[in-house]
């Protein structure tokens, strides 16, 4: 038995809202009209895809802030990968 999975990246006429929560950023977010898979890719296509619509989103600080602040590991965040928020964490680490 098989089974394939289909991802998709286009935009998606639900708005997800969260307001009155450390989270309502969210609401701005140029991801918020896109499937979630959309950022939690299996390859490294997948990651490019995810960073260039988080390029220009007017919300990208606070999501990777909050992505570091909640030792988030896995998808991209703030238009960066697991790997770059590693690193940012360890250069963190290492100047305090």
């Amino acid at each position: 038995m098989s089974a394939t999975l289909q991802v998709t990246i286009q935009p998606t006429t639900k708005k997800r809202v969260f307001q009155n929560s450390p989270t309502s950023w969210m609401n701005d977010g140029t991801c918020r009209i896109y499937p979630p898979a959309t950022f939690f890719p299996i390859d490294g296509k997948g990651v490019i895809a995810a960073q260039k619509i988080c390029k220009g989103c007017p919300v990208a600080s606070s999501c990777l802030e909050y992505a570091l602040s909640e030792n988030i590991e896995h998808g991209v965040w703030g238009g960066t990968s697991e790997r770059e928020r590693r690193r940012i964490t360890k250069g963190r680490l290492n100047v305090a």
